[in-house]
């Protein structure tokens, strides 16, 4: 590939040259990804802060502030709940995202207010039996 272009041939003529002595020596055979389709983010706009994105992404972690990241994890509770198999998985899954609610009301961070309060168990159980018994899980009630 260090070779110089000889005069009188075209600069594309010469580099489909270097590309076809390439291929018949095998240098494409084993690229990493090769046989797999491209990423989505090669057909997408370029974005100049992608490399930061996809490292957050595949840290696990949210660009938002801690309370909304708490909000959108305590509606995202609430919606699995309403789909659980049984008012005891629904209160599992809410429990879990109590602590967490109570800890921040008591040590808000900066940014903007939590707007929530710990779930009452008993009233998340007493719905889930309420949609199962109207018949949609998942559908919210009025």
């Amino acid at each position: 590939m260090t070779d110089r272009k000889p005069p009188g041939v075209s600069f594309q003529s010469w580099v489909d040259q270097q590309i076809h002595a390439a291929e018949a020596r095998g240098e494409f055979a084993a690229l990493p990804g090769a046989g797999r389709p491209f990423d989505e983010a090669i057909e997408a706009p370029y974005d100049e802060q992608w490399w930061i994105k996809r490292k957050m992404a595949r840290e696990g972690l949210s660009s938002l502030p801690p309370t909304l990241a708490l909000r959108k994890e305590a509606e995202d509770a609430l919606e699995a709940a309403w789909a659980a198999p049984s008012a005891e998985a629904a209160r599992r899954i809410v429990a879990a995202v109590n602590p967490r609610i109570r800890e921040m009301m008591l040590k808000p961070p900066p940014g903007p207010p939590l707007g929530l309060k710990p779930y009452d168990l008993d009233a998340i159980a007493r719905e889930w039996h309420a949609r199962r018994a109207a018949g949609a899980p998942g559908e919210p009630r009025p």
